[in-house]
């Protein structure tokens, strides 16, 4: 008894302890109004703050230095954000980073969550909750984001603009989970600052196509340009070419589907569609709904 007494003190004594198992890594640029909402969620839960800073002209380095963080500053002359998070990230001494952007902050309830998920020790990466907050709506749009994981060298972010670092987790052997743990993000209501960022989105994600058209997740990202832009002919092209290039991806079949339904109303399409996604999944519960539109469509004399 006194021997496993030992061994779970020693497992427990070499546990990793926030706030020094965990770093802060951000890219900023221009965040002054931001950053200290962000910086405050996040008190008591790490104590490195690693900020690259991308050319900023007010006062966000300042306000970073006064947290305590080193602010790196980084050329993005070449845009690249996962390049600028990947330097982040080299810095890095804690066991565990965690990501945030300057317009998001950490729930107040989440802070413990994450504590108790670094004492676990695995080898995975956590999707958060993120709560996309406009003034020009009272419904935040929620998604989930890999935002916490292992500080290992080789899980590193891929992608010029929506970078991601899911892909480099699994293929170094580790896990992916979803958990509630939550952050808000607040983004700008200004439509057209928003339309402008996603016109250049979309000609930094050809010029990646281009470059390696073996990257799919390319695509799934400039769909979801063109949709938020209504160019929903072009984001269907783009769902159709998914859809060649992962005929076994039940995902993709659902959201062409959704594309022939909603945005080119093609019945036949759309149920062939979801027929195929509950082919291959057939626990998909929104594919089954959609199917049961379309007959519903039909029985009113809707009828294709």
């Amino acid at each position: 008894m006194l021997c496993d007494l030992s061994r779970a003190q020693y497992h427990q004594n070499s546990m990793p302890r926030l706030p020094d198992a965990l770093s802060l890594c951000m890219i900023v640029k221009n965040e002054e109004r931001n950053l200290p909402k962000c910086l405050d969620s996040v008190k008591g839960l790490t104590s490195e703050f690693i900020i690259v800073d991308t050319g900023s002209t007010d006062a966000t380095r300042n306000i970073a230095a006064s947290y305590g963080a080193d602010v790196v500053p980084f050329d993005f002359t070449i845009v690249d954000f996962a390049a600028a998070r990947n330097h982040a990230i080299s810095r890095a001494r804690g066991q565990w980073i965690l990501v945030l952007d300057a317009d998001e902050a950490l729930a107040p309830e989440s802070a413990p969550k994450i504590g108790k998920l670094i004492a676990l020790g695995e080898n995975a990466g956590y999707f958060l909750e993120r709560h996309n907050h406009s003034s020009d709506s009272d419904n935040p749009v929620t998604d989930y984001v890999v935002r916490l994981f292992p500080n290992r060298p080789n899980y590193r972010y891929r992608g010029r603009v929506h970078e991601i670092i899911d892909r480099s987790i699994l293929s170094g052997g580790g896990r992916l989970h979803q958990t509630d743990i939550r952050i808000d993000h607040s983004f700008s209501s200004d439509r057209q600052a928003r339309h402008r960022k996603n016109h250049w989105y979309i000609e930094i994600l050809k010029e990646e196509i281009a470059a390696d058209p073996s990257d799919d997740s390319r695509l799934d990202f400039l769909a979801a340009e063109y949709h938020q832009l209504e160019m929903f002919d072009e984001a269907i092209e783009i769902a159709e070419r998914i859809v060649r290039l992962r005929p076994h991806d039940a995902r993709a079949h659902y959201f062409l589907g959704v594309y022939h339904l909603l945005y080119k109303t093609d019945l036949v399409r759309a149920r062939a569609d979801f027929n195929q996604a509950l082919k291959l999944r057939p626990d998909y519960p929104e594919a089954a709904s959609f199917l049961k539109q379309i007959a519903q469509r039909e029985l009113a004399g809707h009828l294709p």
